[in-house]
């Protein structure tokens, strides 16, 4: 394209959109959104596996990644939205948002741009909250509509896991996104009626019309151009086409597998990893690929007394328990979250209860697989090898247990298959279970860090510009110091907001 844009932003997913969206708010700013897969501009085509939120897109708009959960344990699929609104276009709609000491963690890190009282406002422009849009820790008018299930909404499954959560003493929880609460109640989630309301319907809906806003679909980007130490250009691939399209800005929004990957395909990473894959080296920065920080889970599987209850139908999530484990010195740091039904698929005669751990020591890394741009990455994320998380998940998966005991739960429990009750449950046969199974709660992100220069791990700042080379910035997940103590989707869309109004408001500081 002989076209150079202002601002190019690679990945149109729940940050991505965002930033575009904000960015071309000035009129006089040319814009470019590129994504790898598809778009759809007329919401009545959508796909209905993009539509329907009551369970995950699983195949047909996916990358295709795996990933090691564990060092004991076997590959397993890591799901990502290939679409224009990316994740959020295929996720379950958890609307959650983290804990304020979670961001208040990042600001005590060299990022006080990201304190709870600087973030909470972008929370509260992003969402458009049906139940508590009054509070002044919410929002009424924002293009992400939120919204809670009623009691008469839940599933058997729900309304029983609710009266256990009751019998077990675990208080009621009306707004699991009250910053002070905790205890089992709806899940906020960001659906209208079955609609699943991502960045690409809430964002891109609207800003479309504007002439300064283009989207490009169907097109994988290979690598960001760097000369005299200034990022120039992004390579992209349109149909086996290979084209150079020139910017001012670059903005990675790809998510925490694809911007680490892209960054180092581009020269910028560490060096004995490129090397590996005979890619030059403009930046050595160790930083990038590493520090993946995640949510390890582990879930109890049960028979239905009544399998008519069950339905692939229903919505799979609906309600939400947070909680501090035993000693812990996190605030809510576990999450117990009944589904309505079991996804292993077979016969549909099962549902699942899982444990997850929301504040996590441990971390992994994402790594190139090749210097080929349609390679996979190679994702290991090493849980259960920290023995605090250890310690946390062994004493929440218990937690779980004791819901499967309850006298609400019996009532819609013939028995409990997974683990075998005739098994060891004591805490170290319960810890073996999370060195061989854990499994990823699909919230990766902290693989390109921000932080001070003088953090040898950061690869961005607090505004997220690229430390080793100008006019290249990353707003994503990836730049999250560490992962926050909820689904990451709405932090996600949060730091879309943050900085695409930053690129709107500010541009001198980032060169334009």
């Amino acid at each position: 394209m002989d076209e150079q844009f202002d601002v190019i932003v690679v990945g149109a997913g729940s940050a991505g959109a965002v930033v575009a969206a904000r960015a071309s708010e000035e009129p006089g700013r040319s814009v470019l959104l590129v994504e790898a897969g598809p778009d759809y501009a007329d919401a009545s085509r959508t796909p209905y596996d993009l539509v329907n939120s009551h369970n995950n897109s699983y195949t047909d708009h996916d990358w295709g990644f795996d990933y090691q959960p564990t060092a004991r344990g076997g590959s397993r699929p890591f799901p990502r939205g290939r679409v224009t609104g990316g994740s959020s276009a295929v996720n379950t709609t958890i609307a959650l948002r983290g804990m304020p000491e979670d961001y208040d963690g990042w600001a005590a890190a060299g990022n006080p741009e990201w304190a709870w009282e600087k973030v909470l406002p972008a929370f509260k422009r992003l969402e458009r909250d049906l139940d508590f849009g009054d509070r002044d820790y919410h929002g009424d008018a924002g293009p992400i509509t939120i919204r809670r299930y009623r009691h008469d909404e839940l599933t058997r499954v729900h309304q029983a896991w609710l009266a256990a959560a009751d019998e077990l003493g675990y208080p009621y929880c009306e707004d699991a996104n009250d910053p002070a609460g905790w205890g089992a109640g709806p899940h906020p989630m960001n659906k209208i009626g079955r609609l699943r309301i991502s960045t690409a319907i809430g964002y891109l809906s609207a800003a479309r019309a504007r002439p300064n806003l283009a989207i490009r679909a169907n097109t994988l980007t290979r690598r960001v151009i760097v000369e005299n130490g200034r990022a120039v250009a992004v390579e992209v691939e349109t149909d086996g086409v290979i084209e150079t399209v020139r910017g001012r800005l670059i903005v990675l929004s790809a998510g925490s597998l694809q911007t680490p990957c892209i960054l180092m395909r581009s020269g910028i990473g560490p060096h004995e990893e490129l090397a590996q894959h005979g890619i030059n080296v403009l930046r050595d920065v160790p930083g990038v690929g590493a520090n993946l920080s995640d949510h390890p889970a582990l879930a109890i599987v049960c028979r239905a007394k009544d399998p008519s209850l069950l339905d692939a139908d229903q919505p799979i999530v609906q309600t939400i328990l947070r909680y501090t484990a035993p000693g812990s010195e996190h605030r809510n740091d576990l999450q117990i979250e009944a589904f309505s039904f079991s996804p292993r698929g077979g016969p549909l005669n099962s549902f699942a209860i899982a444990t997850v751990l929301e504040q996590a020591y441990g971390t992994g890394m994402v790594r190139l697989s090749s210097a080929d741009p349609h390679a996979a990455p190679i994702t290991e994320q090493h849980f259960g090898e920290d023995e605090r998380d250890l310690k946390r998940l062994v004493a929440g998966f218990r937690d779980t247990i004791a819901f499967t005991k309850s006298a609400a739960m019996k009532e819609v429990i013939a028995e409990v298959t997974f683990p075998d009750p005739r098994r060891d449950l004591s805490d170290e046969g319960i810890a073996d279970f999370v060195r061989r199974l854990a499994a990823s709660g699909f919230h990766p992100c902290a693989t390109a860090r921000m932080g001070p220069a003088g953090d040898p791990t950061a690869v961005v700042d607090q505004y997220g510009r690229c430390h080793a080379v100008e006019g290249l910035v990353v707003a994503d997940a990836s730049i999250m110091p560490t992962v926050p103590r909820a689904n990451t989707n709405l932090t996600s869309i949060m730091i879309g907001e943050m900085i695409g109004e930053w690129v709107r408001t500010r541009p001198s500081a980032y060169g334009l």
